[in-house]
């Protein structure tokens, strides 16, 4: 189990973090576990704003970082700037159970979290961890607030369940974070002197920590490994310098990481079950800071621990069995087996992710788990079967894992060994509203965006095909006709549906000076109009000497929103024009047709008889 606390300042992520998780060393590949506790995480209102919509930029730096290596993310909690993240190798996803957060405010009389601890806890192969992540008070004089916030830390997280209720409960406690104490007595010339000359074992003694471990009862039992590595605060940012600022703060080891084992139980390793199969065992390899990174006035601090224990548990909850290989749609079958005395719920999901997923909700699809015999196949032990979808199988080769996510423990109960996807992708140049473009390479950009906090599978959510069509164009004053949804017509489309015209044709005022720009050409338009080409598109002109068909070409065939598609014609008049003529019109006795197609001659019937009106 790899263990990691920085404070970071408020600052932005740095690029690079591999040497900081030691992943560019072999000890990756042994290491089953990381947690990252981190403090002072910007959480001004505008970046807890934001942050409440999509994942903060360390959690993702991490997730980005870790997932290649197999490292999935267990859980997270976060209290303002404290932050606390823990990871775990895939295949270990099964065997943890019982996941539980919880955090305490202290700042402020407990109002607020800029001070206090956030933890996770879990069973790992039955044995119940929990990793405590705490920013208590700075400065030198606050010793004893800093050993009350603690307490109050222990005694106010309390976890559900019936074992392991407290923090120290657990069979094992890793405390860690900027824990804020100081060096105490020695003056800062000293200490400065110490550091250089390497003789870091002359300021242990005067260490505030080392002091309360052998005198505060609430410290009793808690270990750590030696401080080889110098001060980790307070450093000028961006440089390995110690504080050269008015102030002159002494160095000191504020970020620190403990670890605690749980006593044995009286009795213990009697009745035939020996002190290995019981006793939980830890050995610290490696406790160091890091002086590359310079972000902050803290130096990060790494540890490496090797627990050794027996498991509890050999088992998953849910056992998944799934084709090496699925190259055909109908191979997309999952059975799987459900262990006595799981708690199934009817919103247990199998997650298919693939390899290099960052978290339990990064699936690329799921189906859920809802199998008609459910509750038999639990009853006798029988296995149950699911299908995937054609619609929901990501095109292409690829590598993949089922999980089965159950809904009550919100953890993965059961995974798969990678095993191999190879469908054909679609047909290039098939339309982007197929059902195709639903899969898993559309929605990366939303993914990335939306699937830290929405990650819980809906049938509603799923798959939504995004609108591909260009946006309709905005004409001054048109008004469209109701959609053939609207009026209950079928939208197929048919030859009866382009024969006729529609005879509510909606207007389009135009300023004067750009009919009087198209009055110029009236002559060669209506030559252009007797032409059979002219038949494929035309606008309407209503004029005292008739009508007159517009080339395609025209700034106003551009503006036509039959050239869209949308209407099958439409009538141009102005404004002046128009009332000038319905006033002729009424004056001869003739009114304005209220319906009109292209093809109708410019006059009018008679008016209406007397007594209808027009």
């Amino acid at each position: 189990i790899t263990v990691v606390t920085w404070n970071v300042g408020t600052a932005m992520p740095p690029n690079d973090v591999t040497s900081l998780l030691h992943l560019n060393t072999g000890e990756t590949n042994d290491v089953d576990m990381i947690a990252i506790g981190l403090q002072e995480v910007n959480s001004k209102i505008n970046k807890r704003l934001k942050d409440a919509l999509f994942t903060d930029q360390w959690s993702e730096l991490f997730m980005d970082v870790l997932s290649p290596f197999h490292f999935i993310l267990v859980s997270t909690v976060r209290m303002q700037g404290v932050i606390l993240l823990v990871f775990a190798k895939y295949y270990h996803l099964p065997f943890l159970q019982d996941i539980q957060t919880d955090c305490t405010r202290t700042g402020l009389g407990g109002y607020w979290g800029n001070k206090g601890g956030v933890s996770v806890r879990l069973s790992i192969f039955g044995h119940m961890v929990c990793f405590l992540n705490c920013h208590l008070p700075a400065h030198l004089e606050k010793a004893e607030q800093r050993k009350e916030d603690f307490a109050t830390i222990l005694h106010m997280q309390q976890f559900e369940g019936p074992v392991a209720n407290g923090i120290l409960d657990h069979d094992l406690v890793f405390w860690f974070g900027d824990l804020n104490f100081r060096i105490e007595s020695l003056d800062i010339c000293f200490v400065k002197y110490a550091i250089d000359s390497n003789v870091l074992s002359q300021l242990w003694e005067k260490d505030q920590l080392n002091i309360a471990k052998s005198t505060w009862p609430v410290l009793r039992g808690f270990q750590e490994g030696p401080l080889n590595f110098p001060p980790t605060f307070k450093f000028d940012v961006g440089t390995n310098k110690y504080d050269s600022s008015a102030k002159k703060r002494k160095p000191a080891w504020t970020d620190r990481i403990l670890w605690k084992i749980k006593p044995p139980s009286k009795g213990l390793g009697t009745g035939g079950h020996g002190p290995s199969q019981s006793v939980l065992s830890v050995s610290q390899l490696c406790y160091c800071s890091h002086m590359e990174y310079t972000i902050s006035d803290h130096k990060p601090v790494a540890a490496i621990f090797a627990v050794q224990f027996a498991s509890k548990v050999d088992k998953p909850l849910v056992e998944i069995y799934v084709a090496d290989e699925w190259s055909r749609p109908e191979q997309a079958v999952v059975r799987y087996k459900m262990a006595v005395g799981f708690h199934r719920s009817s919103w247990d999901w199998i997650g298919l992710y693939r390899v290099g997923f960052r978290h339990p909700k990064d699936y690329v699809s799921y189906v859920w788990a809802r199998s008609d015999d459910g509750e038999r196949c639990l009853e006798k032990q029988l296995c149950a079967q699911v299908m995937f979808s054609e619609e929901a199988l990501p095109k292409g080769n690829g590598e993949y894992i089922l999980g089965y996510y159950s809904n009550t423990s919100s953890s993965i109960a059961g995974v798969t060994e990678p095993f191999q996807i190879s469908l054909p992708r679609s047909e290039e140049g098939s339309s982007s509203t197929d059902s195709s473009g639903s899969s898993s390479e559309e929605d990366d950009s939303t993914l990335v965006l939306l699937a830290p906090k929405s990650r819980s599978p809906s049938p509603g959510k799923m798959k939504r095909h995004r609108s591909r069509s260009p946006s309709l164009a905005k004409f001054q004053g048109l008004i469209l006709r109701p959609s053939s949804r609207d009026r209950g017509t079928s939208r197929s489309p048919s030859p009866q549906s382009r024969c006729s015209l529609p005879k509510n044709i909606p207007t389009i005022h135009l300023p004067q000076e750009e009919l009087v720009h198209h009055e110029v050409k009236s002559k060669e338009l209506g030559q252009a109009a007797e032409s059979p080409d002219s038949s494929s598109f035309y606008q309407t002109v209503q004029e005292q000497s008739g009508l007159q068909r517009v080339s395609a070409d025209s700034s106003l065939a551009r503006a036509d929103p039959r050239n869209l598609g949308l209407l099958p014609a439409l009538r141009l008049e102005m404004i002046d024009q128009a009332l000038g003529r319905r006033r002729e019109s009424t004056d001869q006795g003739y009114y304005p047709c209220q319906r009109m197609s292209p093809t109708s001659p410019p006059g009018c019937g008679p008016s209406p008889k007397e007594g209808h009106s027009p």
